[in-house]
Parts: structure tokens; sequence; C-alpha cells
């Protein structure tokens, strides 16, 4: 199949142009919570992560230390160092590659890749997708941050409470089951509590650590010794049985 012809490329095209327009708002809203155009571009080329951006340019906004949003940033990256895993078992990406192939490693880049079915298009999908973005994610962002220059005041134009906003806009999307949705609700509660008696970001990292008390208490540990269920069409227990 041709490059041009293939599906995954078609896929990782599209959704490449569709997120990376929408960094023009992480570049606007970065200069407006006070950070300069070189601080916002390092931002989109070195961390290139959409959701710990806009947690990152939240917490320093809202008055916060560059230590808690740092901290905030990398608590949602987290997500990445497992898609990191995921694509390095999919793709087998050589040597030389696995630096390039890690910093394009996003939500977007993974998604492209697992919903092919053939390798080649897997790895298609995987690399058009995440360097599309990539390319297209940090124009937008320098766009955007001259175009948050020339605006001037962030209040006078609700630019000072946006990031909140644009974060829930990302994050939405994903919440569709149940549980994941009482979760967030749950943090978002605690957020909320926290924010008048703590400093600026540490009520997101109070939200996480809510969020991970919830998941341990729900779902426990492993449990070993599980009797295997059994499969009534065949002769032994079922492919992916827990063993005692």
């Amino acid at each position: 199949m041709k490059f041009s012809q293939s599906p995954a490329v078609r896929v990782g095209l599209s959704i490449a142009v569709a997120t990376g327009l929408y960094a023009v708002s992480f570049g606007a809203l970065s200069v407006a919570s006070g950070l300069n155009l070189w601080q916002t571009m390092a931002l989109s080329l070195l961390l290139f992560s959409g959701g710990s951006q806009f947690a990152f340019i939240g917490v320093i906004g809202g008055g916060g230390s560059p230590g808690a949003a740092m901290s905030a940033a990398a608590l949602l990256g987290i997500r990445n160092a497992v898609y990191g895993m995921q694509m390095n078992a999919m793709l087998r990406p050589r040597r030389w590659l696995v630096p390039a192939a890690a910093q394009v490693t996003i939500d977007e880049s993974t998604a492209t890749a697992a919903g092919q079915t053939d390798r080649r298009e897997q790895a298609r999908g995987f690399w058009v997708a995440g360097i599309g973005i990539y390319v297209l994610w940090n124009a937008f962002t320098l766009v955007g941050a001259l175009l948050g220059n020339a605006l001037g005041d962030p209040a006078q134009w609700g630019l000072d409470g946006a990031a909140v906003a644009a974060f829930l806009g990302l994050l939405w999307p994903r919440l569709k089951a149940k549980e994941p949705a009482a979760i967030a609700v749950v943090c978002a509660a605690v957020t909320v509590l926290a924010v008048p008696f703590v400093p600026p970001g540490v009520p997101i990292l109070l939200a996480a650590a809510a969020a991970g008390l919830i998941g341990w208490f729900s779902h426990g540990p492993p449990r070993e010794g599980l009797e295997p269920e059994i499969d009534p069409y065949a002769n032994g227990p079922v492919a992916g049985e827990a063993r005692a």
C-alpha cells in the first residue's frame, strides 16, 4: 500500500491538524499566566504534553511556585510512561529512534497506532500523528504566544480563568465510564475545599492523592490463588486464567 493511501496516515494527519490548532490557546494562556515567549516555547518543545502543560501554567497563573507547577505537570505526565512501554512492545523501534519515539509518545499518537491491526500501519500512524502534532503544536504555540502578548491584560478577555476551562476541555471527553467520572467529581471537590487553605499548586496534588487512594481501596492489590475460570468448550482453563 502506498504511503499516501494508508488509512493510518490519513487518521494521523487529521488528528495532527486538529490537535495542533489547539496549541493557539496554550500559547495565549501561557503568556497570560506570566511566562514569556521563550519559556512558553520551551514547554511545548521539551515537555510536549498538552494536559501537563495546561496544568503547569494553571498553577503558575494562580500564583503557585515552580516546584508545585512541575509536580502537577509530572503527575499528569505519568501516563506517557505507560504509553511508552506499550508502544515499545508494539512498534519495537530501532535503538537510535527510541529518543524520538519517546518524545512523540502522547495520547493521540498512541491511540492512532493502537487503532490499527497491521504492524506497518501501526508504525505509520504513530509516527505521522506524533511528528505531525509535534510540528504543528509548536508552530501554533508560537502563534498563540504572539497573539497573547498583543492582547494586553488577560483579565479583560477572561484569559485569567481560561486555563481551567481549557484543561477541562481536554479531560471531559475521556470520562466515559462511571468510575472515572465519579473519581473526577471527588477530586474536584477535594480541590475546591483545599484551595482556601493551602498554597497554589497543592490542591491538585491532594486531588491526585485522593484519586490514588480511591483506586487502591476500590480495586486493592492483585489477589493470588484465584480459581481458574473453566471454558465449557475447551479441555481445560481458558487463556488468561489466574493461577495459584
